[in-house]
């Protein structure tokens, strides 16, 4: 199984758990000060994502990140695309259970999972691939 997902796994994983965290906490923070569940999470995704790219670029895909000027920018424009492909994912369940008027905390954590495996899945492959 290591072989399939290569050494940048573990590290993807640990990246993805801080930038979770950062996009839980502010989450939590938005839904409690009384933001639409939808933009709080779209708040916290973003946070997160920021986090994410600043800590996946250093200790997950360093090796890979683009050389600065034009290269690094398209990169940085297809990192920010997985981004957006996420947040649609996490944003559909979000509306998904405000529709049928269930806790939106119930809907991150099912967000989760597949945002998370549809992320490191065209970053790996496409982004910095």
């Amino acid at each position: 199984m290591i072989g399939l997902l290569g050494k940048t796994w573990p590290r993807y994983l640990i990246v993805s758990a801080i930038s979770l965290g950062v996009d839980v906490s502010v989450f939590l923070a938005l839904l409690g000060a009384g933001t639409p569940s939808l933009a709080a999470s779209a708040g916290g995704y973003c946070t997160g994502i920021v986090a994410h790219w600043l800590l996946s670029s250093r200790a997950v895909f360093s090796a890979r990140v683009a050389a600065p000027g034009a290269p690094r920018a398209r990169q940085q424009a297809m990192f920010l695309a997985s981004a957006v492909a996420g947040l649609a994912v996490t944003q559909s369940v979000m509306a998904s259970f405000a529709l049928l008027d269930l806790d939106p905390r119930l809907a991150k954590l099912v967000a989760i999972p597949l945002s998370f495996q549809l992320g490191y899945v065209l970053r790996r492959r496409v982004v910095f691939a």
